[in-house]
């Protein structure tokens, strides 16, 4: 037998090792537990209807499918609040692939249906005073001492609905609206200065006991007073209570980068964050690839343009300049560069081209065309003298500098004789122009009668000019 010493170790060991034993059973427990747990699926939201709006994790969309993981919950509601009437569960809970809630669907009411009597009234609300937002389960949450007025939408012709509450904080009044554009349709319950006991569900029901309802909350809500760290901001802020909204603009040049508006929301949190202002800039003009275009003016900030010029030699083909606009886009592509040419000048009649320099098109001549310099030389055929420039040149703007010449019929100087002059002395004579000579002191021209040299049609003169001889030889 053991001494009672050793019994007492042992069985504080046995203590020990049962102990740890059973902690580690635990352990696996808990973590056979969480596999189990992760291994739940998830629930799907399909078919859904167009104006049903999913909130999860305080996160609105509007989607024909999302999945949800086990044991997460959704909260929905219809799109118009009032307008549709929810059928099913506003919460709906995931249970391993399956939803513990009835999948909820849109009904349309009075206003969407013409008025008939065989659908639900549609309930719409009124703020005199006071803000409100929409939770994600539909209901209408009001800001303490605020004027609510719930409108009934039925036709009156038909009978008259009636209000039933469930709070029983006190009476409210209800009737036909009395302006006499609404009181035909309108059947109106007002909560004046709202008070968190006037919380509750506000039902309208139809003669025929179609019902629909709206669930009010009157609930001091507050954000966070709006800080505007950007100066370029322009914003127009109501207020910091449950409701209110914020309105944000930018000055000319810059663009809103987020939200146009935010709203302060039933949790007490801005739908978005405050936005800031970019400036608006266009994408920078890259002429690297283009050795022919040239940027003589660049700015790419809002208003502002870039102005192109082409190498000596070419012309633009597009805009000369674009302008960067609000958009953050040039009001035109980029030009491009082409070849400024000239067409072969035309051939006077009775001349022609003596010289070409630099031209593009070495086909048939009458196809040839220019670059910007060429030079193009003309000359007139014998008996013929050139009126206007013998030689015209390629401008930048494509044509020649001077219009061809034209070649006229001329007789040429014909020279003095010797010991005399011809008169009237000039380079080019006309046809019909006579010439006579003038002889020196001891010489004369012949005795005998002789016509004077006449310039013919053809340009060939009819004579030479007569001789001069001396005295001593007559």
């Amino acid at each position: 037998m053991p001494s009672d010493g050793n019994s007492g170790r042992t069985l504080r060991t046995h203590a020990a090792a049962i102990a740890t034993t059973t902690l580690l059973l635990l352990t696996l427990n808990i973590k056979c537990i969480d596999t189990s747990e992760t291994l739940q699926r998830g629930c799907k939201l399909e078919g859904l209807h167009p104006f049903l709006i999913v909130t999860y994790k305080e996160i609105t969309i509007s989607v024909d499918k999302i999945t949800v993981p086990h044991n997460e919950r959704v909260t929905v509601r219809c799109r118009e609040l009032g307008k549709y009437k929810l059928i099913g569960d506003p919460l709906l809970h995931c249970r391993n692939g399956t939803w513990n809630g009835k999948q909820p669907s849109c009904v349309p009411t009075t206003e969407i249906s013409n008025y008939t009597e065989d659908v639900p009234p549609t309930i719409v609300f009124g703020l005199p005073t006071g803000s409100a937002a929409v939770e994600p389960t539909g209901a209408l949450a009001i800001f303490p001492g605020s004027i609510l007025h719930l409108e009934c939408l039925f036709a009156r012709k038909l009978g008259n609905p009636e209000w039933t509450w469930t709070s029983t904080f006190r009476r409210y009044l209800t009737g036909w609206a009395i302006a006499a554009r609404e009181r035909d349709w309108k059947y109106r319950l007002s909560i004046y200065y709202a008070k968190p006991q006037d919380s509750g569900v506000y039902t309208c029901t139809t003669p025929k006991g179609l019902t629909n309802a709206i669930r009010v909350r009157v609930i001091d809500v507050q954000c966070s007073v709006l800080a505007v760290p950007d100066p370029t901001v322009i914003s127009r802020i109501e207020g910091s209570r449950m409701g209110h909204s914020a309105l944000f603009e930018c000055p000319a040049g810059y663009r809103l980068d987020g939200a146009f508006g935010i709203t302060c929301q039933y949790n007490g949190k801005w739908s978005a964050d405050v936005p800031r202002c970019e400036k608006i800039t266009c994408p920078p003009m890259d002429v690297s690839g283009n050795a022919l275009l040239q940027v003589i003016e660049h700015n790419n900030s809002y208003g502002g343009r870039a102005v192109f010029t082409c190498m000596w030699g070419h012309r633009l083909s597009g805009p000369q300049n674009v302008i960067c606009e609000g958009d953050g886009r040039w009001n035109g592509s980029m030009p491009t560069c082409l070849e400024i040419t000239c067409p072969l000048p035309e051939t006077p009649r009775s001349g022609r081209i003596v010289e070409q320099t630099r031209y593009s098109n070495k086909k048939q001549s009458r196809s040839r065309v220019y670059k910007v310099g060429a030079l193009v030389r003309f000359a007139c055929l014998p008996g013929h003298q050139l009126i206007g420039e013998a030689s015209v040149i390629c401008t930048e703007n494509g044509t020649w500098s001077h219009r061809p010449p034209v070649c006229k019929v001329r007789c040429p100087y014909p020279g003095d004789p010797p010991h005399g002059r011809i008169a009237p002395l000039k380079f080019w004579y006309k046809p019909g122009d006579n010439i006579q000579v003038t002889c020196s002191p001891g010489y004369v021209t012949p005795l005998e009668p002789v016509k004077k040299p006449s310039c013919r049609e053809n340009g060939i003169w009819s004579a030479p000019p007569p001789p001069c001889r001396s005295y001593k030889e007559v």
